[in-house]
């Protein structure tokens, strides 16, 4: 095993074990070797993001993006970290790529229906919900429990996707 891989199991391990400061240590170990290595600058990327620290977690995924422009999940993390920072045209442009390669993922149609709806297009948010509910039901139960829809709980138009 070399010592990339050493560290990139101890950091995993880490994670594991609910610790994500050690195992962010590893990751940047892991970078300072290999500044592009796409799997620590993704791992970097989430525990930036778990931290609340978006604009660290947007630089990693960007990192990521540079070399391969299509990663579905540099791109979705990205989107979601401009999504938490009300960047919404953005986190949908990313969203939109994703579904550009993959015009039914889930998490994609679920977060660009959010950050469309918190962008102020209900409708358009709405039909987007309303999709992929078609696609797969138990988005109506997360879609209720979700804080990002807390606005538009009480309009019939999210009570007929959602029940």
């Amino acid at each position: 095993m070399s010592e990339v891989e050493k560290l990139l199991n101890d950091g995993q391990r880490s994670l594991n074990l609910d610790n994500p400061k050690e195992a962010l240590s590893f990751y940047q170990k892991v970078l300072d070797q290999n500044p592009t290595h796409l799997e620590a600058l993704l791992k970097k990327g989430n525990i930036f993001g778990r931290f609340g620290r978006f604009d660290e977690a947007i630089i990693c995924y960007e990192k990521v993006l540079l070399q391969e422009k299509e990663n579905l999940l540099a791109l979705l993390n990205k989107g979601l970290c401009h999504h938490n920072i009300r960047q919404y045209d953005v986190a949908i442009d990313c969203f939109d790529i994703v579904l550009k390669v993959k015009p039914q993922n889930k998490t994609a149609l679920y977060n660009k229906s959010s950050s469309v709806i918190k962008s102020g297009k209900i409708e358009d948010g709405l039909a987007i919900l309303s999709e992929l509910i078609k696609i797969d039901s138990s988005y109506k139960t997360q879609a209720k429990c979700d804080i990002d829809f807390a606005d538009i709980k009480l309009l019939n138009e999210f009570k007929e996707i959602t029940s």
